[in-house]
């Protein structure tokens, strides 16, 4: 189990990224990039995230200056040093073993630049290890109950998950050697 929600990382990352932000603010990203189709974030967790970020002391509010619409003066809030600490924690242990298919390794993939690349390379190859593990265990997990006279829908069971962290993998794999490869500029805001 994850030591914060998806919501509270996907929180940390966007103050991370904008410096500082508003709720308002983090909710027009989530609306821009689709986070509320994939990682389930709604108006609600936003809000109810922040609150708890900030009881945890992993971010810190600023009074704004800028306003936008009629209501009070927005609250910005910005990472403390353990905020910065945590997210970048979360970032590497979410790239080096969650799940496949878990939001929770698209969220990773979506703080890259906040991330060293060298570090991020080495989270992946931690991934690829947990994956191959993982197929490893399934495996014999498949072979030991039978294998392939297994009935169809038991041995269907085992190769979905086999071919998902294939492909899993091949990804990973694939995108190890782009970032060493990259000639382009690898845009880091840690």
């Amino acid at each position: 189990m994850h030591s914060i929600s998806n919501v509270e990382f996907m929180l940390l990352q966007m103050i991370k990224e904008c410096r500082q932000a508003s709720g308002y603010d983090i909710k027009k990203i989530v609306d821009q990039r689709g986070y509320r189709e994939w990682a389930n974030i709604g108006t609600t967790s936003i809000y109810a995230g922040l609150k708890k970020l900030s009881s945890k002391g992993w971010i810190a509010t600023e009074k704004s200056d800028e306003k936008s619409g009629k209501g009070p003066m927005p609250n910005r809030f910005v990472l403390t040093e353990a905020g910065i600490a945590k997210l970048k924690q979360e970032i590497l242990d979410s790239l080096s073993s969650a799940r496949e298919r878990d939001s929770r390794f698209d969220l990773g993939l979506a703080a890259l630049p906040l991330v060293a690349k060298d570090e991020v390379v080495e989270a992946l190859r931690n991934r690829l290890e947990f994956l191959r593990e993982t197929s490893r265990k399934i495996e014999q997990k498949y072979e030991s109950q039978g294998g392939i006279r297994l009935p169809l829908n038991v041995r269907a069971l085992f190769l979905h998950s086999i071919s998902l962290i294939e492909s899993e993998r091949t990804f990973v794999a694939n995108l190890i050697k782009e970032l060493l490869e990259g000639t382009e500029e690898y845009g880091q805001n840690h």
